[in-house]
């Protein structure tokens, strides 16, 4: 009976692969997840007869409906609160540089400095955008930076779908630094569980990564910019009013919150925090306190609204977490000899797999991932090689190269790009950049 549940879980979990990869409402799909898999839980420890199966699993075989219901639906959301925390202060932090005009200046004087020259102008933007986005996320900044990035691009006669394929790169390149991404992607690979996985252990190889996606983005930029150059894409969007004089003092508190957190081992709102303060502050928005008030709620509402699509989704990933929890005896039972017990060969896995992050797949932290999740941690692999495995996988095919990520699809309307063309572009730049990175885990990540 044991083996019989195990199937059961295995075909609701491709359901949901399937579910997910169609674009269908992932909250929802979550919540129906959590149901099925707690009521296959609590009804196998009544169906299984197997002496050696219940003595072995006795601990999660006793779990009453009262405790099975409390963990699931109530201990699981209710274990995010100190992550939404860390996503409201980024969020608010992002509305700040772009309501002062920070990021729009730094990039301006990115295109300055490079001239009327396509790739150098490229090759600048991207460190500029990378560094940016190691502080802000969010589709709100997205879209805000990206109304000065991708007019200067289609001006300058970089193809359309290129400039865009370049943005996004660009930007996923720097989430793989960003402190909140790891929070969130964090949470999700704790499954609701304590983790004591930390930035620390992983940003060494985030930053490894980073320049990986970097490099292979300029690169692609370059070879495609020679073949298909052109100046037909002249801009015909509006771009964002100048902003007012922002010293240059100010610009360097874009990278405050991930300096303060790698090199003093400094809380992370504390550097969001100082540097939006720091950053009012040099440009003389608070010498009016009513003014400093203002600009604080706003910039606030606005991050928080930035964030409010993806909260109902993030609280019921550790629900969901521990519904998997319940369910990995019989996970156990039916996989333990079929999944590869090798770290090594479970890299190249994920890099062969790597398209499977593409519409919210099952190698994707903002997708069906957290079933792919515990389905492994079942079998006994950890935080340590499966949570950087996941975030190339999830940043670099999912966040950076596909479709169904909110702010793609803006820009897919904004540039006026098909998503065949994007996809054709960005789906093989991103499987050679999981590819490298995923075998470049095997030398930084196993041991």
């Amino acid at each position: 009976m044991e083996y019989a549940i195990g199937i059961f879980l295995l075909i609701t979990f491709f359901g949901f692969v399937v579910y997910a990869m169609r674009g269908k409402n992932l909250m929802m799909g979550l919540l129906i997840m959590c149901v099925l898999w707690t009521g296959a839980a609590l009804i196998g420890r009544h169906l299984v007869t197997n002496p050696d199966f219940i003595s072995a699993n006795e601990a999660a075989l006793g779990v009453t409906l009262p405790d099975a219901l409390q963990s699931v639906f109530q201990a699981g959301p209710e274990s995010w609160g100190a992550t939404l925390v860390n996503i409201f202060f980024g969020a608010w932090f992002g509305r700040i540089m772009v309501e002062l005009g920070i990021t729009s200046t730094i990039i301006r004087k990115a295109v300055e400095l490079s001239g009327d020259r396509p790739f150098v102008t490229m090759l600048l933007l991207s460190v500029v955008v990378s560094v940016i986005f190691t502080s802000m996320q969010g589709a709100g900044p997205v879209i805000a930076i990206g109304v000065i990035v991708l007019p200067i691009l289609l001006t300058l006669g970089v193809p359309k779908d290129l400039a865009l394929v370049f943005y996004m790169g660009s930007i996923g390149s720097g989430l793989y630094l960003n402190p909140v991404i790891f929070e969130q992607y964090n949470a999700i690979m704790a499954l609701g569980k304590e983790t004591t996985y930390s930035f620390d252990q992983y940003y060494p190889f985030g930053f490894i990564c980073l320049l990986v996606q970097l490099i292979i983005v300029v690169i692609t930029s370059g070879v495609v910019l020679r073949r298909r150059k052109s100046r037909e894409w002249a801009a015909v969007t509006n771009q964002a009013a100048t902003p007012e004089h922002v010293p240059a003092i100010s610009l360097i508190c874009i990278i405050f919150p991930v300096l303060f957190v790698i090199a003093f081992k400094l809380p992370v709102i504390f550097g969001f925090i100082f540097a939006s303060f720091y950053a009012l502050f040099t440009c003389g928005r608070l010498k009016k306190y009513e003014e400093a008030c203002a600009i604080y709620t706003k910039t606030f509402h606005d991050g928080v609204i930035d964030t409010a699509p993806l909260i109902g989704f993030f609280l019921l990933i550790p629900a969901f977490g521990n519904a998997s929890s319940l369910c990995a005896p019989y996970f156990q039972a039916i996989l333990n000899n079929v999944i590869p017990h090798s770290a090594v060969i479970i890299c190249v896995l994920f890099g062969i797999l790597a398209p499977l992050g593409l519409f919210r797949g099952p190698l994707s932290f903002a997708g069906c991932g957290a079933a792919t999740l515990a389905v492994l941690t079942s079998v006994g692999f950890d935080a340590t090689l499966l949570y950087p495995l996941m975030a190339i996988t999830t940043i670099t095919m999912n966040v950076s190269c596909c479709v169904t990520q909110s702010w793609i699809t803006w820009g897919l309307g904004y540039a006026k790009v098909s998503n065949k063309e994007f996809l054709k572009l960005s789906a093989p730049m991103g499987w050679i950049i999981c590819i490298i990175c995923t075998c470049l885990a095997c030398v930084f990540v196993v041991r």
